[in-house]
Order: structure tokens, then C-alpha cells, then sequence
């Protein structure tokens, strides 16, 4: 998770109505040929628009990656920053008065079966470490157990970016702060993210309630990766366990998502799917799986 410019001071703030301006909007992407809760209430079935806005996300992470210097140009398919999961994602985008995707964010759920190989969080430098890498394996499917246990899915977040005219404003924090509200309406989740340490993303996020991945007690810890040139760290968030800090902006922001515009590509995405249980965003049982705060 690459997060543009936030700051600490924005979540020092006294509490007030965070909702997008008059001259920015929030659009959200369903993953291809899924189903949308009827939890939201704009859902348009517009594929070519959904895919023009994909395209536009792409080249927004592809300019902020590039000038952050977290991939090489080599990196990008005619300017865009494309990953594989992209399609079978949600994706939050701030979109301007003219049109254009100025931020993004993306959740990823993977099927239970999946195996960890093919997580995002296999490719990092942590999980090819000699001494790390058992560990961390082990430390994402006590996760993974987790989510399964409470019949949630257990989701990747990443692909942030902002454009370099919101930055430092209050959106980077509505976005991560977003995270949880999206996971909440639906349905709750298990997630898992690589966070990088540049412009104080990790220390944002963990306080708004991620925390270190652990393996038998023992916090995974901060490491190099060369790959995207920076300090990163695993976090984890549970949707049910935010700081409670934050909660009265959470649920603002869950109740400005249910009004949002929905875009999807086909008509079976208009339906929720009945198969999988609903549950309440907050399990029946918290014990140790509910992380702290001071």
C-alpha cells in the first residue's frame, strides 16, 4: 500500500463532518463480474465507463509510483501502473470537477482456497527473507484462519495514490479511514496490507487501528524492499476493530459510501450474492483479535 502525502496533525483534528468537497466526488469500482450489495444505492451497469475510469486510476498510480520512485518506468503499459487483481477488485476513486481520478485505493478479497503464493504480500522482500519468511507465511494464515473462523473474507488493501494537488489535504486520511467503512458495508473483513514507511504512511495507518502482523507473540518487523525502494511494513486491520477515535468519522463516511455512485460491468453485479451468509460487521466474539489502543 503506496499512500500519497498524509500528516499526523490530520488526525489531531477536532472532530468534524469529513465528506468530500464541492469541487472533488467519491466513485466506486466493483470487481469485474461480481455482485454488489444492495447496501448502495447508486449502482449504474456501465462497463465502458467503469473501464475508462480503470484506465485513468492506472495512469494516476503509474505517475505517482514513477515520480515517488517505487517503480521504474519499465514498470508501466503505456503509462499505466496495471497489476493482475486489478479487475477482480474494489476500487474507491476521487474523482475532480472535470472528471479526472485524483486518488485511489484499492481491496482486494481473495477466495478461501487461494493459496499463498498468490498473495500480494508473498512478493515482498519479507517473505524471501531466510530468516522472516517462514514466519511471515505462517502469520498470514493465522489471519486467514481468522477470517475463516468468523466467515468473513480476508482482503488485501493497496494501490493508493493521491495526485500531487490533494495531497496533505484531509482525503488521504478519508481514504484510509474509508477502508473500514467499505469493509463494514460489506460486511466486515480480515485485511492484510504491505504499508510503506515514506511520508508517515505506516505511523497514520496504525493509528487508525493497523497493527503489526505477529508470529507466536513476536511482532514481524519493519524491512527493506528493493523492489519499490523504501521502508515497508505488514500490517493488519480487523473492519470490526478501528480506534475507536475514529469511529464517529468512520461511520460518516460508511453512510456517504451507501450514496456514492457504483460502477459495474454487467448485469449480474446488481444483485448481492444470497450464497454467502450477511453477516454484522462486528463479530460475535473480540477476545485477543481486537487490537488496543492507548
Amino acid at each position: 500500500m503506496h499512500p500519497a502525502r498524509g500528516s499526523r496533525e490530520e488526525l489531531q483534528t477536532p472532530r468534524r463532518e469529513f465528506r468530500s468537497t464541492s469541487s472533488r466526488k467519491w466513485i466506486l469500482l466493483s470487481p469485474s463480474k461480481g455482485v454488489v450489495p444492495d447496501s448502495f444505492a447508486r449502482v449504474h451497469t456501465d462497463a465502458r465507463g467503469r473501464d475508462k475510469l480503470l484506465g485513468q486510476m492506472q495512469k494516476l498510480r503509474g505517475k505517482v509510483y514513477l515520480e515517488d520512485g517505487a517503480i521504474d518506468a519499465a514498470q508501466l503499459t503505456d503509462g499505466r501502473h496495471r497489476v493482475d487483481i486489478d479487475e477482480r477488485s474494489w476500487h474507491l476513486l476521487v474523482v475532480d470537477k472535470d472528471g479526472q481520478v485524483c486518488g485511489c485505493v484499492r481491496q482486494h478479497a481473495y477466495p478461501d482456497e487461494t493459496p499463498f503464493s498468490q498473495l500480494n504480500v508473498s512478493r515482498s522482500a519479507l517473505a524471501h527473507s531466510p530468516d522472516w519468511g517462514r514466519k511471515l507465511k505462517a502469520a498470514v494464515e493465522s489471519e486467514r484462519d481468522l477470517s475463516r473462523r468468523l466467515n468473513l473474507p480476508c482482503v488485501e488493501i493497496g494501490g493508493w495514490a493521491l495526485a500531487a494537488g490533494i495531497r496533505g489535504t484531509t482525503e488521504a486520511v478519508r481514504m484510509a479511514l474509508a477502508m473500514y467503512s467499505l469493509s463494514q458495508v460489506l460486511g466486515g473483513s480480515v485485511g492484510i496490507s504491505t504499508v510503506t514507511r515514506r511520508h508517515c504512511s505506516a505511523s497514520i495507518l496504525r493509528r487508525i487501528g493497523g497493527r503489526s502482523l505477529e508470529y507466536e507473540g513476536l511482532e514481524l518487523p519493519p524491512y527493506e524492499d528493493h523492489q519499490f525502494k523504501c521502508e515497508m511494513e505488514v500490517l493488519r486491520f480487523y473492519s470490526w476493530a478501528p480506534n475507536p477515535r475514529y469511529s464517529v468519522w468512520i461511520e460518516e463516511i460508511k453512510e456517504e459510501l451507501r450514496s456514492v455512485s457504483v460502477l459495474a460491468d454487467g448485469a449480474e453485479a446488481l444483485s448481492w450474492n444470497r450464497e454467502r451468509p450477511r453477516r454484522s460487521s462486528t463479530p460475535d466474539f473480540l477476545g485477543s483479535t481486537a487490537p488496543a489502543f492507548p
